[in-house]
Formats: C-alpha cells, structure tokens, sequence
C-alpha cells in the first residue's frame, strides 16, 4: 500500500467520449451554455459513508434548466453534478457524474427547457479518494462539458477540442470514513453475580492505504439485551485506547447479548457491532 497519485477527475466525461466519438465528424463548435441547476440533493441529504474497497453509490435529484437550442446527449455533450473539496477555481479533490442522468421535461418556454433529473455518483475509494482531508463536508455544484472530434484523418490531421464550465454553490455534503465495530463478552457461561469482561475494537477506514485502522480515544456506549427482549439498553460508556481497543467489565445478571454502538463523529460514520450472546447459569 502507501499513498496513491491523484488524478484530475474534471474532464473525466470528456475524455471517456473519445472512445464514442471516435469516428465522429466535426461538430460546430459553441459558445459555453448559460444552464441553471437547482433544487439539487445529494444522497437524500445524508452523509455518504465510504470504506476502503465498495463504491457508494450516491443518488442525487435536481433541475436543470437549459436553453432549448442545447441538447445534453450524454455522448459529445454532458451534464451533472459535482462535487468538490476547496475552491471551485481550484479544487482540491472533485468527483463527477459519469453516468447519462433520467431527465423528465417540466416546462418549456421559447427560449428554454425546464427538466426534472436524477442520476448517481459512484464514489470509488481507490479512484476518488485520497487523504483523511477528504473526509469532510464538499461542495455541490452543476457542470456542462463538450467535445468536438475530428478524425477524419485523410488530410493527415485530427484534433479535438472540449469545452467545460461548473456552477458552485448548489449545496453541501459530508463524505465520512465507514467505521467498524466488534464486541466480545467473555466468560462464557458464567455464573450469575460474576464478573464479565466486554472487549471490542473501533477501526476506521484509512482512504491512503486502503486498510482500516484504529480509532483512538472515541466513546462507545456498552449496551445489552436481554434474551427474549428485542430492546438494547445503555449499561456504560468506554473510551477506545490503543489500536481502537475498547475494554471494560460488568456483572453477569441474565441470559442476553452485549455489543458496542458508536455514534460516529464529522469525519467518521456510525457504526453498531454484532450483539455477543452470554449464557448466565
């Protein structure tokens, strides 16, 4: 493992055109499209929780508005939403739709047309993310992209052109670290009145080098149910030490389950370990 090379995700769109294009003849080059991206949500307005391997899969809805004159075929001309980290001049990470969005026309005037979109945004973690910088609250914004090939090479040249704009603004979201939790309540059977010894382990997903690892110094909550009930209750909370490690010790009163529940932090997700059955005789 070890730190990754970032990659430039704007123009990602344009430049996987190429290959559907590729036979394209020259298009008419225009001037960048006024369009109006509103009434945008992205992941039903919750936190999108990224591992270290499975791409999240984040639902997003908006409008977009458009001159009419402007047709958004997903093949030489795009557009979506984005998001990004920093300035939009000069973002520090972005990722983009890369997938035609459903568009539902709404309204039209003369001069415009009015349409309902929803699409995804795939976050792959060894694609888009990088540093535990990434895991904070981005920036939405709108973006339009076209591309002119010429490869008709028979007077012995070809060229390509694109053309992109992005509209910041659109909104926030946070994109947080999955979190993973364990929990084991030893011994097992015990004798009622005796002591049980509850140990788990808090690790967090590390983007850089795509392992997880532990997560100091965060409390999680000791909790149990007792067999036969389908309600977990609060018994104490612990502070996770070294490596993630949580550790503590209750009596043995009933037959039930006791796991660990973290409530996640800014950066970091929630995260409920399995329920470990303890037999109390």
């Amino acid at each position: 493992m070890g730190t990754r090379t970032r990659k430039l995700a704007i123009g990602v769109a344009l430049s996987g055109a190429l290959a559907l294009t590729g036979l394209a003849a020259p298009l008419a080059q225009a001037a960048t499209p006024d369009l109006v991206f509103s009434g945008v949500t992205v992941n039903k307005g919750k936190a999108i929780v990224v591992g270290t391997t499975a791409a999240a899969k984040v639902p997003v809805t908006y409008t977009l508005t458009r001159p009419s004159d402007v047709v958004i075929d997903s093949r030489t001309t795009f557009a979506g939403i984005m998001l990004y980290r920093g300035r939009l001049a000069d973002m520090d990470n972005d990722i983009e739709s890369t997938l035609a969005p459903t568009c539902t026309t709404t309204a039209t005037t003369d001069t415009t047309v009015t349409e309902s979109c929803s699409d995804t945004i795939t976050i792959d973690p060894e694609e888009s993310l990088y540093e535990a910088a990434d895991a904070t609250t981005w920036n939405v914004g709108g973006f339009y992209g076209h591309i002119d090939v010429d490869a008709d090479d028979s007077d012995d040249r070809i060229s390509t052109s694109t053309d992109f704009a992005a509209w910041g603004g659109k909104g926030k979201v946070k994109v947080q670290r999955a979190a993973k939790l364990t929990a084991d309540a030893a011994p097992e059977p015990v004798k009622k009145g005796r002591t049980i010894t509850v140990t788990g382990r808090l690790t967090r997903a590390d983007w850089e080098n795509e392992v997880y690892t532990g997560y100091v110094s965060q409390p999680a909550k000791v909790q149990f149910r007792a067999k036969g009930s389908s309600t977990y209750t609060t018994v104490k909370t612990v502070t996770s030490t070294t490596g993630g490690a949580l550790k503590t010790t209750v009596k043995a009163t009933k037959d039930g389950y006791f796991r660990y529940v973290f409530a996640g932090t800014s950066t970091t997700g929630a995260a409920t370990a399995a329920g470990d059955y303890i037999d109390v005789q």
